[in-house]
């Protein structure tokens, strides 16, 4: 069976988004698929820093001035391209890198038509546009890399202690155990992820940790044993 990759539309609100989180953007979305498309939304007649690192990561950039004051033109011309793209190309993800929360109807939309959402903004992101999304990655720390840091983007783990304080986080984990626990009091880790996954937004990645089992691990809070297949 020949697995394809999945395709991937970027768009980014450059006046919600610092430019060196381009690089741990790009990284991600590599683990993902095949990002064809990249598109990025500002006033390039104001500085933003953006200018500098389009080219290198082949991001076309589209001109939007401020016809009116007050309103943000480059939230509806995001809006309109990617409505445009979900009806007209075969996208399969949409990788939307903002802070703003006027795109959360955007994002719902998107979703019910089946397309998974990944959002990518700093950590004051409202919450109900990252509760929106199938995945949100905070970019607060990334940057471009250097030759004495080259894994700029690899965020440091959060401690044991650090996890288990996060009642959130502790929270989304004990419900998915008791929703997928079997007669025995026992709940296979997969199937636990995947409810992490359908009750909160957030990724893993943001505590440092790749997946939810590597993070769960981490807590020391749950007990582990293999199962007969080494599961």
């Amino acid at each position: 069976m020949i697995m394809t990759e999945k395709t991937i539309a970027l768009l980014i609100d450059c006046d919600n988004a610092k430019a060196s989180a381009i690089y741990g953007i790009m990284d991600e979305l590599s683990k993902t698929g095949r990002t064809n498309i990249r598109r990025a939304y500002g006033n390039w007649k104001c500085e933003t820093g953006w200018e500098d690192e389009l080219h290198p990561f082949a991001i076309q950039p589209i001109q939007q001035f401020p016809y009116t004051k007050g309103k943000n033109a480059t939230d509806l011309a995001m809006t309109i391209d990617a409505m445009d793209l979900l009806y007209n190309e075969q996208i399969d993800v949409f990788a939307i890198v903002s802070s703003d929360s006027d795109f959360t109807p955007l994002v719902m939309k998107l979703r019910s038509k089946g397309k998974s959402v990944i959002g990518f903004g700093e950590s004051k992101t409202p919450a109900a546009f990252i509760a929106a999304c199938d995945s949100f990655i905070y970019i607060d720390k990334f940057h471009k890399p250097t030759d004495n840091e080259p894994e700029a983007n690899q965020i440091e783990k959060q401690t044991k202690t650090q996890l288990c304080g996060n009642a959130k986080i502790m929270n989304a984990i004990q419900s998915a155990i008791t929703e997928e626990m079997d007669e025995t009091g026992w709940a296979p880790c997969s199937s636990v992820s995947q409810q992490i996954n359908r009750s909160i937004s957030l990724s893993p990645k943001n505590y440092g940790y790749t997946k939810w089992a590597q993070l769960i691990q981490a807590t020391e809070y749950f007990e582990e044993k293999k199962a007969p297949r080494g599961h």
